[in-house]
């Protein structure tokens, strides 16, 4: 097996099970311990995943966000649930942004009853999903496309931004902490930063395993947003930390 074959099984396997250790990849891979190494430098080195004491993980971290593939299979039922009730907000004639999350690339499924919409996205998802829907004028931001993250970011894409408003904005965060929204990637927050400033509403949709860990680079606060969504499964302690700021907190029950 070439090391690019070899390399591209290592990722599915860490798609499948978040980690793997070096002797496991070793015994699975029929190579030795330094070749393992050698290839989970490479991956990392890429951004794919992160080298942790025996072996890699792809699994989110203070300062790594886990690969797309691997997210929009974390907590799905949640995030569907979640999508579901924020798109409530969602009335014909409207201009939304939707941004690069796995949770928000649910929405898709049910703008179809609430046409006809302008909607605006870096996502690849949501973009090929309403690809050619009627009723939808559907701009897609161009930039430079990012496997990991399954969307277009750049200059191209915040140029793009800066230049469109809209009714309501569907942002994510791969962080909450302390009553402010966080993510690891500096060229992901300045997108969703523009979404946040081009959206007359900016709605937060976040499943209850994003709250209590700290990221790496600021977005903004809570207060910033009009409604912020997540699943009933969230703790008492952070429903309580957001309610004292006065956060408009809706958790969905399944």
């Amino acid at each position: 097996m070439k090391a690019d074959e070899r390399r591209a099984a290592m990722m599915a396997l860490l798609m499948e099970k978040g980690t793997a250790g070096v002797d496991e990849l070793s015994l699975r891979f029929h190579v030795s311990k330094m070749t393992v190494h050698r290839d989970l430098d490479e991956l990392e080195a890429s951004g794919q995943l992160r080298k942790v004491r025996g072996g890699a993980s792809v699994q989110s971290s203070a300062m790594f966000q886990a690969d797309f593939r691997y997210r929009q299979k974390m907590a799905a039922n949640e995030k569907a649930r979640i999508a579901a009730r924020a798109a409530a907000l969602v009335e014909p004639g409207m201009t939304l942004m939707i941004d690069d999350s796995s949770t928000a690339a649910n929405l898709t499924e049910h703008l179809t009853h609430r046409l006809p919409l302008t909607v605006i996205s870096n996502n690849l998802s949501v973009i090929s999903q309403l690809a050619g829907v009627a009723g939808i004028e559907l701009m897609a931001l161009g930039g430079q496309y990012s496997r990991k993250f399954n969307g277009f970011f750049g200059l191209l894409t915040e140029d793009a931004l800066r230049g469109l408003r809209a009714d309501i904005g569907f942002i994510s965060a791969s962080a909450i902490y302390e009553g402010a929204a966080f993510h690891q990637d500096p060229e992901v927050v300045q997108t969703k930063r523009l979404v946040v400033k081009g959206a007359e509403r900016r709605v937060l949709l976040a499943d209850h395993t994003k709250f209590g860990r700290p990221g790496l680079h600021f977005l903004t606060g809570l207060e910033t947003f009009t409604a912020v969504f997540t699943g009933s499964e969230l703790a008492e302690e952070h429903r309580g930390v957001l309610q004292e700021k006065g956060v408009a907190l809706h958790c969905v029950a399944p």
